[in-house]
């Protein structure tokens, strides 16, 4: 047969499809259906008898037609988001971000979506933020690491949170017996002279950490000298946040044969600036790191470390939210969780002679 346009052997352009999203009336309407029975398909609504190749028509054509629900409005009928808000000061590698995993893939199993707001330690921001994502729907709040001031009107949990205030469970770590491991670790190496990193004021756990090393340490019989103690004061995430720090430790020319970091970050650049100085990491000078969090096992030496087990501490910190959203769980005011000893490369003996 003649080909009249003289095109022939060439495809025909396909017909272009249209993905913008249809409304439920237009696929009621499509469907030759009343709205309100696509509507029970779509939502699963319960206890309707509607016949299953009805159901199948709806998904089918829902699916071609690109129809997508309104989660808004259908949150405002059944007051539930599926939403929750998380507080962080920052989303870097470490700490928060080991947490985060936890939280993430506990909501993700949950059916719940999120949003993360990080505040950078401002008192100003935490106020605005947490008003923020309950006014954008968050049935719940996640604090990690962040200082709360007041009750909030939702549910709240708050990792490493320290402050009793109504409608908050704080996670925490057991402090005193994380201490505890680190010292009589140290002292059973034969360690005396010890120096110590204190955190950041803004740090939700440093108090908690400082006096439950002040306590172990009486309870040992060691002495906290102050010319051997240093404090963090920046607000970093990598190494560089422990470097400065140890080096003018270093400049004091104080002696010591064992230091405890802070956590595993300021323990890593500890360890370079003891290098840089010549001292060997833990010929010269032991150091323990406090965390493990997953570069504490490639470091070079491999660091000796408290663990605390941080994507599951993430994991009940969602779930215990959970719980009280769904009103299965009432508020609680802590949740404990125990720390672990984790000896690798970073601490040795003392020298003979020291």
């Amino acid at each position: 047969m003649d080909n009249p346009t003289g095109n022939e052997g060439q495809k025909q352009p396909a017909k272009a499809v249209s993905y913008a999203p249809v409304s439920l009336k237009q696929l009621a309407a499509h469907l030759g259906l009343n709205p309100a029975t696509v509507s029970v398909v779509l939502n699963d609504v319960p206890g309707r008898s509607i016949p299953q190749v009805t159901r199948d028509r709806i998904k089918a054509a829902a699916k071609q037609l690109n129809y997508q629900p309104s989660l808004l409005a259908r949150s405002l009928r059944n007051r539930r988001t599926l939403t929750v808000g998380i507080l962080v000061p920052e989303l870097g590698d470490g700490y928060h971000t080991e947490v985060m995993s936890g939280i993430g893939d506990q909501l993700m199993n949950a059916g719940y979506f999120y949003f993360t707001a990080h505040h950078r330690h401002r008192k100003d921001l935490v106020e605005d933020y947490a008003r923020m994502l309950v006014g954008r729907g968050a049935q719940g709040i996640l604090a990690i690491d962040t200082l709360l001031e007041h009750p909030i009107s939702v549910p709240v949990v708050a990792v490493a949170g320290h402050r009793h205030i109504d409608g908050v469970t704080n996670v925490v770590l057991d402090h005193a017996r994380a201490a505890e491991l680190t010292l009589k670790h140290l002292y059973s190496l034969g360690h005396r002279e010890i120096a110590f990193m204190r955190g950041q004021p803004f740090s939700s756990d440093s108090d908690a950490r400082w006096q439950s090393t002040v306590h172990a340490a009486e309870k040992l019989g060691l002495q906290i000298r102050p010319e051997l103690v240093v404090s963090l004061d920046r607000d970093l995430t990598s190494p560089e946040l422990g470097y400065p720090v140890v080096q003018q430790l270093l400049a004091s020319r104080h002696p010591f044969t064992a230091l405890v970091a802070f956590n595993d970050i300021s323990a890593m650049g500890a360890t370079r600036a003891l290098q840089d100085f010549n001292l060997r990491v833990p010929a010269d000078v032991s150091v323990v790191g406090f965390d493990d969090i997953r570069a504490s096992a490639y470091s070079l030496p491999r660091l000796t470390t408290i663990r605390q087990p941080l994507a599951e501490i993430g994991r009940i910190a969602t779930q215990c939210l959970l719980n009280r959203i769904h009103g299965t769980a009432t508020s609680r005011d802590e949740i404990a969780v125990e720390p672990e000893l984790v000896v690798r490369e970073s601490t040795g003996p003392v020298r003979s002679g020291v």
